[in-house]
């Protein structure tokens, strides 16, 4: 059995317009697999990279205090980063921001906005968020850093005023019922229309802390990147049960609508609450539910046809070849030889199918990246800089290889067993 591959090849070439139906079938059922897989994981990752840069990181602790405010004091934010060291927390990045709501307007050559969110960032240790945004304009790169009177601001935001890189923008925060303001020049436009970027600007930290009265070196909450984020409940659990010896602080929140009650609730002291990605999503992933589900409707409709495409078309293989399989019998091949002589030919098929399947797959990836999809309202929120792309997570990738492998010598197995134990003179004879 030696020379098997060379036969399963030189049988597999003979045969190869019989097999072209079926490696069309296979090839075509594998991208589309791997097209609906790589697609839906892409915009579950867009989705969630735009909402982790957005309230920065995976498990973000924020500060409430009496005044109803985002409010962590130096000391506190420390003792915050020092309770997930001793939790056991692996971070890849912790952030400090300063968030400040609806308070906020901006002003430019006669124009005025009022945005939802100015977040005051340490830039230095967020560059590598920023770095991987699109900016506008001939150089779209993130700048290199974001000096004191220097803002960021969103393009819904510089097209409502009309500004650009380099204007000077007036910048008015509300303070204890007190308009504080302060003149700043824009550092860079985000090419951001998303839910998340949408009439948004950044500023640094400090800057933002002295416009509206807290001390240089406080924040409103702190954020950490996990280095595995499977492991995210299990580390949000270990960090609350920490921060409790330290703080008072509220029970661990799973869903939106439990955020929204807390988040409003009378406190009396500084009290922290423990969040994630996946609380601040818990409405879009209902969108996300039902996208799952039409994709694994498509995905079990398209393994069907696979199926069925590969028992028709092996079924019609094996009824032309009977007496060639008789012939092998007859020169002292056993049962056993010839199917598995058989099986490495759809072994081969299917290796060359899969191939051909990813080949198109990235194809279809790459004319996906060149639509426009302006026409669906927020549809932004789950692209990457203007585009839909795939996401090829190897695991995915191999899980539906091996789904149309396992179809394929499922459909193979039992005509090719029946065809093999027949008797001699019935292949020969070519009887049916």
């Amino acid at each position: 059995m030696s020379a098997l591959p060379g036969l399963s090849i030189r049988y597999l070439v003979r045969y190869c317009r019989r097999y072209l139906f079926l490696f069309i079938a296979l090839a075509f059922g594998f991208s589309i697999i791997t097209f609906i897989t790589s697609v839906k994981d892409r915009m579950t990752e867009n989705i969630y990279f735009s909402a982790q840069a957005h309230y920065a990181g995976d498990i973000i602790a924020e500060g409430y205090d009496t005044n109803e405010t985002h409010h962590l004091s130096a000391d506190d934010a420390d003792a915050i980063v020092a309770a997930a060291r001793r939790a056991g927390v692996k971070t890849s990045r912790t952030v400090r921001r300063t968030n400040l709501f609806n308070d906020t307007l901006l002003f430019y050559n006669g124009n005025a906005l009022a945005i939802k969110y100015l977040l005051g960032v340490d830039y230095e240790t967020e560059y590598p968020y920023f770095s991987e945004v699109a900016f506008t304009g001939e150089d779209s790169a993130a700048p290199a850093s974001l000096p004191g009177d220097g803002i960021l601001v969103s393009a819904p935001v510089a097209e409502f005023l009309g500004a650009r890189k380099g204007d000077n923008l007036l910048v008015q925060v509300a303070n204890e019922g007190v308009a504080n303001t302060g003149m700043f020049v824009i550092s860079g436009v985000i090419d951001d229309s998303t839910l998340f970027g949408y009439y948004k600007a950044y500023i640094d930290r400090r800057t933002l802390n002295g416009l509206i009265g807290f001390a240089e070196s406080d924040c409103s909450n702190v954020g950490f990147y996990l280095q595995d984020r499977g492991r995210l409940q299990s580390q949000q659990t270990a960090l609350n049960r920490e921060l409790a010896g330290d703080f008072s602080t509220y029970p661990l929140i799973f869903t939106r609508d439990d955020f929204e009650e807390r988040r409003h609730e009378n406190v009396e002291s500084l009290r922290i609450m423990l969040l994630t990605i996946p609380v601040y999503l818990s409405e879009i992933h209902q969108l996300l539910d039902a996208m799952d589900m039409l994709s694994y409707f498509l995905y079990g409709m398209m393994l069907v046809i696979v199926f069925f495409s590969a028992s028709v078309t092996w079924r019609l293989i094996l009824h032309e070849r009977r007496r060639e399989i008789g012939t092998m019998r007859a020169i002292g091949f056993y049962e056993a030889e010839v199917r598995r002589l058989l099986l490495s030919e759809i072994f081969l098929l299917g290796l060359c199918s899969l191939i051909a399947g990813f080949l198109f797959c990235r194809f279809l990836s790459w004319g996906l990246s060149h639509l426009s999809f302006s026409w669906f309202p927020s549809f932004e929120i789950f692209m990457r800089n203007g585009r839909l792309t795939a996401l090829y997570r190897p695991l995915s990738t191999a899980a539906n290889g091996l789904a149309v492998f396992a179809l394929l010598f499922l459909a193979a197995w039992f005509p090719l067993y029946n065809s093999s134990r027949r008797s001699l003179p019935e292949m020969l004879g070519g009887s049916d």
